[in-house]
């Protein structure tokens, strides 16, 4: 485990008024509900997310912004209800107005070459709210613009794509999907490689809810606080951790023989055991990991091809903080593994029943540690013509959330880049934890 050192560069970025990009041609005017899943509360924000490209000598004399503008256009037609507006009906049910306004679009450029930003790309980026505009008035859940797209021009002839987009309308890989469809449209092809889906409906509640699991993860107290510490945030300090092979192949030395595990378990139980130990709660006091896990493939047949609404399923593993830090990492690991068990066909039905009867709660915050794996969702993919980007992530961390955002070394090897989110006091910690878990002699037996 390396961290990441902080970045003082300071540039300046000169923006061009916004502009609503439109689909190039007529699209349908209807509206279109969301389904149960996408419009619960957890996902009712805007996420923000860049994307650094270098320069292509075989895309020298060609404008980014010209290229990706142009084709965002044509990709509309096919995605045409991001071009549309939110609205709120009955029970808080959220329905998209295609109404054909479009995305909002900024083309800027920037004094600073990517070299400039160093040998590793990691969040939180300098003078990011440069890089990603929030134009005045236009970052509302409704009746606002469902995605905004910059295109900042560098020194070098790369550039920066930085979007902000709704969470409501898709998850990341239903986001990786579209931007896929502009790149390839960007390169010259009609129309998408995978056609999307919309098909909100199968992921709504039953006529007749019935909520057949616990949900541990919806379980909060709504009439009043929940139990548990809060972490203040009035100090708050953001990390970057690297981990490379040899850092998880270190931490599969406290896995039992018998125990098969993903670098995704086995990353989020360490991480989660780490944090909790720096914290210095009550040992008596419960803390939560909350895994978000894409259930697409858990229905039977799975969802369609080209399906790009949210589609996560947020199982919980709970401990008290004395288990989870006196044990081995072995029990966390255990506990992780069961979570993400859950999540099946009818956990899913379950969770959109409970959302609906409910009135469409968040997760429990409270006490809990948020892990999304971004290895998995293609972002990297995505090829406006200049090649994969070096870099896909969040702008910045996230208080609760870490984000597994997937890297290349300079020798091709894959690497996973972490941002962290902790009190000062408490990062100092962490970073001791992390550093003692690699070093220490394992042992692999487990009291659960």
């Amino acid at each position: 485990m390396a961290l990441l050192p902080s970045k003082s560069l300071v540039f300046t970025v000169r923006r061009q008024e916004a502009e609503l990009v439109v689909p190039c041609e007529p699209t349908p005017y209807e509206c279109k509900p969301l389904s149960d899943v996408d419009d619960q509360e957890g996902h009712r924000f805007h996420v923000r997310g860049f994307h650094f490209h270098q320069s292509n000598l075989s895309m020298k004399g060609q404008d980014p912004a010209k290229v990706i503008k142009e084709a965002l256009a044509k990709a509309l037609v096919f995605y045409y209800p991001f071009a549309g507006r939110l609205r709120e009906g009955p029970n808080r049910k959220l329905i998209v107005d295609c109404t054909g306004e479009g995305v909002l679009f900024i083309e800027a450029d920037a004094d600073v070459s990517l070299v400039d930003f160093g040998d590793e790309l990691y969040p939180p980026f300098p003078c990011a709210e440069e890089l990603l505009y929030d134009v005045p008035g236009s970052n509302g859940l409704l009746n606002s613009p469902l995605l905004l797209i910059q295109v900042t021009r560098l020194k070098c002839g790369g550039f920066i794509f930085a979007h902000r987009f709704n969470h409501t309308m898709a998850d990341g890989t239903g986001l990786s999907q579209f931007m896929t469809a502009i790149g390839e449209i960007a390169r010259g092809a009609l129309v998408p490689s995978t056609p999307p889906v919309w098909e909100r409906h199968l992921l709504s509640a039953r006529d007749s809810p019935l909520i057949t699991y616990q949900h541990e993860e919806y379980s909060h107290n709504t009439s009043g606080p929940e139990n548990g510490t809060i972490i203040p945030t009035d100090n708050l300090v953001c990390c970057s951790f690297l981990f490379r092979q040899s850092h998880i192949s270190s931490l599969r030395r406290f896995v039992p023989h018998n125990l098969r595990c993903s670098t995704f378990d086995i990353l989020s139980a360490c991480l989660w055991r780490c944090r909790t130990k720096a914290l210095e709660l009550d040992p008596n006091e419960d803390v939560h990991l909350i895994c978000i896990v894409n259930a697409r493939f858990k229905f039977k047949p799975p969802l369609p091809l080209g399906y790009y609404g949210n589609a996560l399923g947020f199982p919980m593993a709970s401990s008290s903080v004395g288990k989870l830090t006196q044990n081995p990492l072995a029990y966390a690991l255990k506990l992780v593994k069961q979570a993400k068990t859950k999540v099946t066909e009818e956990y899913m039905k379950s969770t959109m029943d409970l959302l609906v009867t409910r009135g469409r709660p968040n997760v429990k915050l409270v006490g809990s540690y948020i892990v999304s794996d971004l290895t998995r969702a293609k972002f990297k993919e995505v090829d406006f013509g200049w090649g994969e980007a070096v870099f896909m992530g969040p702008e910045t961390c996230w208080e609760l959330i870490s984000f597994y955002i997937p890297s290349k070394n300079k020798k091709g090897e894959d690497e996973i880049i972490v941002p962290v989110c902790l009190p000062a006091s408490t990062m100092k910690s962490f970073v001791k934890e992390l550093e003692d878990m690699m070093k220490d002699e394992p042992t692999v037996h487990a009291d659960i």
